[in-house]
């Protein structure tokens, strides 16, 4: 009888892929069981891991309860402490997404204001919050060709003035941190939660390259970006204090802005991916990822491709999805989407977890970390701060399918700690990030 995590992959392939279930057979022994209850289902689709497995779940109350069981008292903001949430838009979920629904949790009379919001798009449970949006919300068609208004976002910030409240919260990755929160009169605390500086503006050739701009878009763009890059620069020199997502991070800070930040690293609900058992040396490998260029999955495909006695799990959509799946061989598998509540199965079945982008942080493999799996990543970014070589993963410096290769083999001949890894992962949990957020704000409000 296959064990009921087993069964519960079984019907996601099915679901997804009828006719390629005979690639991923090979792979169902080594999921583990999951109860039905152990995991809520995310509010709708979403487009890939990093924006689904990043997203908290509201948990029934008795397990928040219990969650809460020994959780040390945090000190008390003063009373009538006035506090706004800035965000730059509302209309996709992801990392950011995530780090404002903890947030919102911690300050829930906040408003939140941001250039865009689309409901539709957004769970559920954020339509009881009090969001307002700029006046691009209303500008006619700004959903569907938000893109495209990119000039505009500036501007749209700039003439939100929150200088009358105590604090501003900006949780910035483009133009939030450019709210007005000083006036002759009045001054409020701005404290910006760094995801990264503007890629459009500071890294424009790989934005470029990645979004797959047409060659005028590019033209234009080019004139443009100096006047775009002092409009920051002069934002973020407003900016009472920075928080950075990770080393890499703080010194695109530093480098961009001349600016200090201190690190808060991204918050994972650790509580959702519990230590898992030894898996056989058989078991297969897992990407859990969009299907995009700049996370390289297609490094992935090729290193693997070189390895046909290797599984690979590649769970997660995104446009490059056909290009990926025709040049793969047989011992790599696509799931397409998968449901959160599904994830865990795919993490505890895995030998080791397969990251080969560069990223601002990462959240998935720390993920896999807290259920107890090693990580093969790239050697840079966000990775850094959480993979500690040859204990809790192994790192390849060169993006190059040989590369990886000689990761994975190096990764296959270790055996590794389960509980070291978890142990490195819960110093990224939500709670942590939880006190850390409140510490500051306190800090910043001088209570």
């Amino acid at each position: 009888m296959a064990p009921d995590g087993s069964l519960a992959v079984q019907e996601l392939i099915r679901e997804r892929h009828c006719g390629r279930i005979e690639r991923v057979a090979l792979f169902l022994p080594y999921a583990h069981a999951v109860q039905k209850d152990e995991y809520d289902p995310p509010d709708g689709p979403l487009d890939g891991y990093d924006s689904l497995s990043c997203l908290p779940e509201t948990p029934p109350p008795a397990r928040a309860a219990a969650r809460r069981v020994g959780r040390p008292p945090m000190n008390r903001l003063p009373p009538n402490a006035q506090i706004a949430l800035v965000h730059d838009w509302l209309n996709q979920r992801g990392g950011a997404e995530n780090v404002l629904e903890t947030m919102h949790a911690l300050f829930p009379q906040a408003p939140v204001y941001t250039s865009l919001y689309q409901p539709d798009l957004m769970p559920s449970r954020m339509r009881q919050w009090d969001i307002r949006s700029t006046w691009l919300g209303r500008v006619p068609g700004a959903q569907a060709w938000h893109r495209y208004l990119l000039p505009l976002y500036p501007h749209a910030f700039a003439r939100l003035d929150l200088s009358g409240l105590d604090l501003v919260f900006s949780i910035k990755s483009a133009f939030c941190l450019g709210v007005r929160t000083r006036t002759a009169a009045q001054r409020a605390q701005h404290v910006c939660y760094c995801l990264t500086p503007t890629r459009f503006l500071w890294d424009f050739e790989r934005y470029a390259q990645r979004e797959t701009l047409s060659p005028v878009a590019r033209v234009l763009a080019r004139v443009w970006l100096p006047r775009w890059r002092r409009w920051e620069i002069a934002a973020a020199s407003r900016v009472d204090h920075f928080v950075a997502i990770s080393r890499a991070v703080q010194q695109r800070i530093r480098d961009c802005y001349g600016r200090e930040s201190e690190i808060i690293h991204p918050p994972v609900n650790t509580h959702e991916f519990p230590l898992s058992g030894p898996t056989g040396r058989d078991a297969p490998y897992l990407i859990v990822s969009r299907l995009i260029p700049y996370k390289r999955i297609d490094l992935a495909v090729d290193a693997f491709n070189r390895m046909p006695d290797r599984q690979l799990i590649i769970a997660g959509a995104g446009r490059d999805a056909p290009a990926l799946q025709a040049k793969a061989r047989s011992n790599i598998a696509f799931t397409g989407y998968v449901p959160r509540a599904r994830i865990a199965s795919l993490v505890r079945a895995c030998r080791a977890f397969v990251f080969p982008g560069e990223e601002d942080f990462g959240i998935a493999p720390v993920e896999a970390m807290s259920a107890g799996k090693p990580v093969i990543a790239f050697g840079a970014g966000g990775a850094l701060d959480y993979v500690q070589e040859d204990e809790t993963g192994v790192f390849f410096r060169e993006r190059t399918p040989a590369a990886l290769v000689a990761a994975v083999e190096r990764a296959a001949a270790r055996t590794w700690d389960a509980e070291a890894c978890r142990r490195q992962a819960e110093r990224f949990s939500a709670d942590n990030f939880r006190r850390r957020i409140r510490a500051c704000v306190l800090k910043r409000l001088g209570a």
